[in-house]
């Protein structure tokens, strides 16, 4: 059994260890994506990141 989330009314997510929501839609894995030290894609990932400006650092600045 693996934890998975579907989205309520209000776009939250609710966890459940079902495989449908109760309204009959596919429910999403709540676990993130496996991580692998020989990914051969992490340089186009972070490109495109970087062309679209969707890196951390590009950001508007944190307020603390």
């Amino acid at each position: 059994m693996y934890l998975m989330y579907y989205l309520d009314d209000d776009e939250k997510r609710v966890y459940t260890l079902e495989k449908t929501a109760p309204d009959g839609s596919p429910t999403q894995s709540a676990h993130p994506a496996r991580f692998s030290p020989d990914d051969k894609f992490s340089r186009e990932r972070v490109e495109c990141k970087r062309r679209f400006k969707l890196l951390p650092i590009q950001g508007p600045p944190l307020e603390l």
